[in-house]
């Protein structure tokens, strides 16, 4: 689930700005790509942006050249966090490949680790663009072969291994969009038999009970039930 981003001067937290600053480049790009998954592409302009902000669009050239600067580092942020978190998580140590495959399923349900509204986002900005359709298809064949060489890691064959991190992949992707709205109960008891689909081989009883207490952690920290 997707929250407003907070101005750094709104922050209790955040150092207090100085001079005339009034919001800084974080702040472009967080309120940007707010409007990028809310609004989509084409309402990411710069006025926008200044209104949302209560500033002069003035401020923004101190931060960025043009607003393709500003969708370029958009771009790069969101390569930076899902696409990174994705093959970071799976390339985490693993004793059995279901244990590795709860590893990457961790950015299913952590979307502080993967954004899956962002993702979306930018699959519909591909769609109006044939250099992020580029870098979407760069970024989708860098995931798959991180899940790829996840499975070979597990003794799985050149084929068995592409094909399982299509599936694995792939079908994460049509569950998210379907937007299926289940009860985080209902998701969580299907777990072992999705580990099962994903790998053929049955998980162990911790390594379910160890991911569904970590789903469970993030509902009771957010408020929210894991999409």
């Amino acid at each position: 689930m997707s929250t407003k981003p907070i101005l750094h001067r709104d922050d209790p937290e955040a150092e207090p700005l100085t001079g005339n600053i009034k919001v800084t480049r974080d702040d472009w790009l967080n309120v940007a790509m707010d409007v990028l998954i809310s609004d989509g592409v084409e309402q990411v302009k710069v006025m926008n942006l200044a209104e949302r902000m209560a500033v002069s669009r003035s401020s923004f050239y101190w931060y960025f050249k043009s607003r393709q600067e500003l969708l370029d580092a958009l771009l790069a942020r969101w390569q930076a966090t899902n696409t990174a978190a994705l093959i970071a998580q799976s390339e985490l140590p693993a004793e059995t490949i279901t244990a590795a495959v709860c590893n990457v399923q961790r950015c299913v349900v952590n979307s502080e680790l993967f954004d899956t509204a962002l993702d979306f986002a930018v699959r519909d900005w591909a769609r109006r663009s044939g250099k992020v359709r580029r870098m979407l298809d760069q970024s989708d064949a860098r995931r798959l072969a991180a899940l790829r060489t996840m499975f070979i890691r597990f003794n799985y064959d050149e084929t068995e291994a592409e094909t399982r991190a299509r599936v694995l992949y792939y079908m994460q992707i049509g569950y998210d969009l379907a937007q299926l709205n289940e009860p985080m109960a209902t998701r969580l008891s299907m777990v072992p038999h999705y580990l099962y689909v994903f790998t053929g081989v049955e998980p162990r009883p911790e390594e379910v009970s160890e991911f569904s207490d970590y789903a469970k952690r993030l509902w009771e920290r957010t408020g929210h039930e894991p999409t």
